[in-house]
Parts: structure tokens; C-alpha cells; sequence
């Protein structure tokens, strides 16, 4: 870490720069990889016929004719599709106008006032780890919501986006809600686990006691991390001095509209989400049996206009509380407020553009997927029973996780193999599943792989803009959570193992 420090210190360079050299650099290492035959076996199991299929995944070389051909053919379309973008540009209008407004510094004040700082900060903490229910949408919702939070509570913003994004990365696997990742993933693991027992069931909820559990002493964690290293090492913010806001008639009368405005809005789509009722549950997919699938299918009404309903809501929210505090009066006010967080986003553009760029590239080249390939194989291989091959899931998991961030793609490369592995060794499917979700988290905040990882890196760079190596420095505010997230699921994985605690209804970690 220190050794990365200096270089990027002696070259300054940008962090558009170090996004264009680790896309150069996976050009060459996919050539080299290639060149050696670098490959490895991927195992799917059909669900039906409950048999194993075998593909064989090479590296591709995109160090030729054919591999700049799709750089220079998809990149255009790859940033356009890269969803990231699109969701943090539309988020922010709804952002601008709740802060143009005044809404935002309006209601931080009113529930904020007395709360002591850390009870903030666990709240943050908090709502990130479970906000995994809304999908990556969670991401541009909750930093630059945290950002704001500290900025009116008179701290520093970039702690706030720093603690949010370890809460949002260190709890990624924590769901206490249901989502259609975790039917993915339990199809996955069913499908596997049926190879060794053609009658085995799993509940949706096997693991609701462990992830509540883990979700609050994790918050905890975080809180410690970031009020006893992040805040000291951050420091205050340098504002001048200004008398204390106050909330009066006309911003109480504002928050009253909004909250008349946001009940409405929030019970027309609610019982638009119940189904059975007369009229209602249009916003579902009615061909899925689940009703979380029905709610998230990427069919779904719900699921595909998920980020505008979340964006109209917050337009919602500032409008009606300019109207109600008069800082709003006009359309025009009204429309320039639905540009104010977009001021100066061009560098956030740009940076976002090459990111794009290099996860594609890698994605494209199929290194991770052959590297997740050989970890998967080598579980196999290994004849561990117990904790050791517990703690093997957990850090094959941390390591995977820094080369393939993506939860579905992984789990569906390792788990026909690690649940078999698993059961023949007296652990459930459950289990092994959760050990996998909690390994992500370690490493989930500190690879530039992660697609969301760009957007965290572009509000640190707006609300601190005196960073000498803004990667290097938002890479190294994440690695105290990371290690103390090791050390938090590593804990709580064996004694749950060694207890035998139950890890939710109907779920076990022991068969």
C-alpha cells in the first residue's frame, strides 16, 4: 500500500489515467494468458435432469484483430448500457431538486438535531446494509444522501460517503429481505444440492437469524471503524462559520406538503404492488410464481421503472416542499432545480466513461471467470471437512470477489461444485451459501471492478477535491472495514458452525 502511495504520488496520476492503464494492462495479460492456454472447466447442473454439463472457458485474447475490433465496435454501447451511469444521472435530479428546495437540509435538521453522532452514523451504517433490497439502485442513493447528511449535521461529507459505501459493500450479502438475486442463488444451490439428494428443500428464509444478527454487529463494526480511524484520519470540514440553521413556519409548512405529497405517491404505488386486490398489483409480472419475482423479474413494471419511481419521488418530495416554503415560485425555479446536482459532472462523465471501458474489457476477456474456474476446482480437490473447509469457501470467496464481482455470475461457477462438496462433508446448501455472500462483502468495496465503485469514486472526488491520488485514497479509507469485516463473519461463521445455532426457519448449518 505505502509502494502504491509513492508511485501514484511520483506520477500524479488521475484516476482516469489508472483506468485506461488497467485496461491496457488486461489487453496484454488476456494475450498472455491466451498464449499460455489458459483455461479451465465450468460445471452446470440442469435443474430438470438434475446432470452436470461441462463448458470449457478459455481466456480471449484481446491483444488482436479481433479483440480491437470489439473494443473499438461495443465500447460506445457498453457505455451507454452501463448502468451505472444512467442511474446516477437520473438519481440526481431528484436529488437537485430536494437540495434546491431546502427539502433535504429541512428534514436532515428535523431528525437529526438530537441525535448524538454516532446514533447517526449506526443509522446510515444501517439503512445501507439493509438497503440491498432496492438493488445497486441502493448505491447512488445512499452516498450522496450520507454526504449531505453530515454536510448539514456540520461534519465532514466524505465520511459519510466513505461509512455508507462500507456499509453498502460489507453488507452487500446481508439480506434480511428476500430479493431476486437470493432466488437466483437459491436456484443455483437447489439445483446442486438436488445432485446429491433429489428431495432436498430450502426456505426462502434459512438464513434470517444469521444475517440479522450479522447485519447489526456489522453496523457496529462499521460505526467503531468510522468514528475511531475514518473521522480522525478525514478530519472537519473547513466551512466558515454560519449561524445555526433553524427550522421555521414557512420550511414546516414545506415539510408538511411533502410528507401529504409522499403518502399519496407512496400508497398509490403500494397498492399497485399488493396483488389479489381489485385493481391492483399492475406494477407486477403475474407470470412468476414468487411474488418477489413478481416484484423484481426484469419483467416486471416495478423492476424496470424502479429508478425513475425513486427519482419522481424525490422530485416529488422538493417540489412540494417549494411550494409549501415558497423556494419555489415559478416553473423556471422548478426547472433549474432539476439540474442543480448536475453542475459540473463532466469530469464524472468522463471517469465513468473509462471505467466502463475497462469492465468491459475484463469481463469480455474472460479472466475472472477462468480464475473463479480454477478456485472452484481447487475446493474440489482439497479433501478438507469442517472449519478448514469452511474458512477455504470464505477466503475463495474474498479472492473471487476482487476478479468477478458479480454474485449470480459467481455462485454459478462455484456452487455445483462447492454444494456437493459441502454436503458430502455434513454442511448444508444453506450454509455454504451464506459463507459465500459474507466472503463477498470483505472484498466487495475494494476492487475497481465493481461497477458501482466508479460512482463512489466520483462523489469523493466532489466533496473532496484537495486529494493528491483520489484511487489510492478511496481504496484506502475501505481497507480497515475490509479487515474488520474479516474478522467479524470469520467469527460469527465458526461459532455459528460450532454451536450449531440455527441459521433461520428451517435452516441448519449441520445436516
Amino acid at each position: 500500500m505505502i509502494i502504491m502511495k509513492q508511485w501514484n504520488k511520483k506520477l500524479n496520476l488521475h484516476p482516469v489515467m489508472i483506468f485506461l492503464i488497467l485496461t491496457g494492462l488486461t489487453i496484454i495479460l488476456s494475450g498472455v494468458l491466451n498464449l499460455l492456454d489458459i483455461n479451465e472447466q465450468v460445471y452446470h447442473v440442469n435443474s430438470s435432469t438434475l446432470e452436470y454439463s461441462v463448458e470449457l472457458v478459455s481466456v480471449l485474447n484481446l491483444f488482436s484483430l479481433s479483440g480491437f475490433k470489439y473494443i473499438f465496435s461495443e465500447t460506445v454501447a457498453n457505455f451507454v448500457n452501463f448502468t451505472p451511469f444512467s442511474t446516477f444521472i437520473i438519481v440526481l435530479i431528484g436529488f437537485g431538486v430536494m437540495e434546491a428546495s431546502g427539502f433535504l437540509k429541512s428534514f436532515i435538521t428535523l431528525i437529526t438535531k438530537k441525535m448524538k453522532k454516532n446514533v447517526v452514523t449506526f443509522l446510515i451504517v444501517f439503512l445501507s446494509i439493509i438497503g440491498s433490497f432496492m438493488g445497486d439502485i441502493s448505491f447512488v442513493i445512499m452516498m450522496p444522501l450520507s454526504a449531505l447528511i453530515f454536510k448539514y449535521g456540520r461534519r465532514n461529507p466524505v465520511i459519510g460517503i466513505v461509512a455508507s459505501f462500507a456499509g453498502l459493500c460489507c453488507g452487500q450479502g446481508l439480506s434480511l429481505w428476500y430479493t431476486s438475486v437470493d432466488s437466483t442463488l437459491l436456484s443455483s444451490s437447489l439445483a446442486a444440492a438436488r445432485v446429491i439428494d433429489a428431495e432436498y428443500r430450502m426456505a426462502s428464509i434459512s438464513g434470517l437469524f444469521l444475517m440479522f444478527v450479522s447485519a447489526i454487529v456489522l453496523s457496529i463494526v462499521i460505526v467503531n471503524v468510522t468514528e475511531k480511524n475514518i473521522a480522525l484520519k478525514v478530519g472537519k470540514i473547513e466551512t466558515t462559520e454560519e449561524e445555526e440553521f433553524k427550522l421555521g413556519k414557512k420550511e414546516r409548512r414545506g415539510l408538511m406538503f411533502s410528507a401529504l405529497a409522499a403518502l399519496a405517491y407512496f400508497l398509490f404505488f403500494l397498492y399497485n404492488i399488493i396483488p389479489g386486490l381489485p385493481f391492483s398489483g399492475k406494477l407486477l409480472d403475474n407470470s412468476q410464481l414468487l411474488y418477489v419475482d413478481k416484484l423484481f423479474n426484469y419483467n416486471s413494471f416495478f423492476s424496470n421503472g424502479f429508478v425513475f419511481i425513486v427519482t419522481f419521488f424525490f422530485v416529488i418530495l422538493g417540489l412540494f416542499y417549494g411550494m409549501g416554503a415558497k423556494t419555489i415560485t415559478s416553473n423556471k425555479e422548478f426547472v433549474e432545480s432539476l439540474a442543480y446536482s448536475l453542475d459540473d459532472i463532466g469530469g464524472s462523465i468522463i471517469l465513468i466513461f473509462v471505467a466502463s471501458l475497462f469492465i468491459s474489457v475484463f469481463k469480455y476477456s474472460n479472466i475472472g471467470t477462468v480464475l473463479v474456474a480454477i478456485l472452484a476446482s481447487f475446493i474440489r480437490s482439497v479433501n478438507f471437512q469442517g472449519i478448514p473447509l469452511i474458512l477455504l469457501l470464505f477466503v475463495v470467496s474474498i479472492i473471487s470477489t476482487f476478479i468477478l464481482p458479480g454474485t449470480v455470475s459467481k455462485w454459478a461457477i462455484l456452487s455445483p461444485i462447492v454444494v456437493p462438496v459441502f454436503m458430502n462433508a455434513g454442511i448444508t446448501p444453506e450454509f455454504s451459501q451464506i459463507i459465500f455472500r459474507l466472503g463477498e462483502g470483505v472484498s466487495f468495496g475494494l476492487t475497481p471492478l465493481m461497477s458501482y465503485f466508479v460512482i463512489y469514486l466520483a462523489i469523493m472526488m466532489k466533496y473532496n477535491k484537495d486529494m493528491d491520488s483520489p484511487m489510492y485514497e478511496s481504496i484506502k479509507y475501505q481497507v480497515p472495514y475490509s479487515i474488520a469485516t474479516l474478522l467479524c463473519f470469520a467469527v460469527i461463521i465458526v461459532l455459528w458452525y460450532v454451536v450449531g445455532l440455527p441459521l433461520g426457519i428451517n435452516g441448519v448449518p449441520v445436516l
